[in-house]
């Protein structure tokens, strides 16, 4: 018997009796709506686990047509570029970006690099979009001109944020557009886990809030917009050795509405050998109609793990209602992630993650050091 095709089966006829129900097709929610041009040549600057693991192998799975790669490493390169069946491999990121093949470039390095990327990639006029990574520079400052020279350029600037694309929060943000949970109150992200691929953050002392907490506060601008106030506490973790500002952090956004949209991230989660480990991550937003829960895959990787959402509605009173699927954080979110840059692209559209909006989410991640240096709540206006 052919348990995935069971599975997929069971999902497509639970999800088809809940769109009756309440009129939302989760199986349409949590996928992308794809380019109509599949064949966009793009260049790929990065070969470590998000590229090689992430990134490719959902293009791989879109259709999409990455031609070439670059790495700070070229036998790295080589590596990612056989395994995934890339057929061109170029020395330095800079030969990659003046090839005059290249349309879209695809750019997975770390924050402090890209900048210096962008300012190559918009002096070449076959260059028409850029994915970065996020964050997408170490501060405001940098990521504000990151955006404006692509937008002196006439090239579409989007930020790989990639939370936005995990199945379970694309539901609850189509249940908050139902309004099914009434007005929101309290909503909570709670953040146990360890970034085991991310060496490179060792470099820095802002680490957490800034590359990973962004995640969350990103996703919390995605679902409830800008809020009025930030306040934020944090400390170091003596569980990891290099000189850091905010090992585990908490952050909470205020909105006019009174709403609260908080956090709590423990991102070295695990005293170590000789301990078991508890790792995950877990959500939750209570409304006045309604309330919804969830859990994200992504801390079991690479076990085949999706994210699950259940939720309760005066609307269809008196039951948790549990869509389902079979698609994962990583990798799939990145064919969502791509797929919104390219179809920007071709219609001459903002992206739905473009640099302009993310430069709001940079200010939310500035209003929260701001809140941990002085120790006090920010309004958001004065990051602005």
């Amino acid at each position: 018997m052919d348990l995935s095709k069971s599975n997929s089966e069971h999902n497509n006829s639970n999800n088809r009796s809940i769109a009756e129900k309440i009129g939302i097709d989760f199986a349409a929610v949590i996928k992308p709506e794809m380019p109509l041009r599949k064949d966009y040549r793009i260049g790929c600057i990065g070969s470590g686990f998000i590229m090689r693991d992430c990134h490719l192998v959902a293009y791989q799975d879109a259709g999409f047509n990455p031609v070439a790669i670059a790495s700070r490493t070229y036998e790295n390169a080589k590596a990612v570029a056989e395994l995934r069946g890339i057929p061109k491999v170029h020395r330095t990121w800079e030969e990659l970006v003046r090839d005059p093949e290249i349309e879209i470039l695809d750019v997975a390095f770390p924050p402090d690099k890209q900048l210096e990327v962008v300012r190559e990639a918009v002096k070449q006029p076959h260059i028409r979009g850029i994915l970065c990574q996020k964050p997408l520079a170490m501060n405001s400052r940098e990521a504000r001109e990151i955006v404006e020279l692509c937008e002196a350029a006439g090239i579409k600037i989007a930020v790989n944020s990639n939370m936005r694309y995990d199945q379970s929060i694309r539901a609850l943000k189509a249940i908050l557009d139902r309004d099914l949970l009434g007005q929101p109150v309290l909503a909570t992200i709670e953040m146990r886990a360890i970034p085991h691929w991310q060496a490179f953050l060792e470099q820095y002392d802002q680490i957490e809030i800034l590359n990973m907490g962004i995640h969350h506060i990103d996703s919390f601008r995605y679902l409830f917009g800008d809020p009025e106030k930030v306040t934020a506490l944090t400390r170091r973790d003596p569980r990891t050795q290099f000189p850091h500002i905010d090992g585990i952090s908490q952050y909470t956004f205020q909105y006019a509405s009174e709403l609260m949209a908080t956090s709590l991230d423990d991102v070295w989660a695990w005293p170590g050998e000789g301990t078991e480990k508890d790792i995950y991550i877990k959500w939750r937003v209570e409304g006045l109609d309604g309330m919804a829960t969830g859990t994200i895959g992504w801390p079991k990787y690479p076990e085949h793990s999706p994210s699950t959402i259940a939720f309760t509605t005066r609307q269809a009173p008196n039951e948790w209602i549990r869509p389902e699927w079979d698609s994962v954080w990583f990798p799939d979110a990145f064919q969502g992630t791509m797929a919104q840059l390219l179809r920007a692209v071709e219609s001459g559209s903002e992206p739905e993650i473009g640099g302009r909006d993310n430069l709001r989410t940079m200010a939310a991640v500035d209003a929260c050091y701001k809140s941990i240096a002085e120790g006090r709540t920010v309004h958001f206006k004065e990051v602005l």
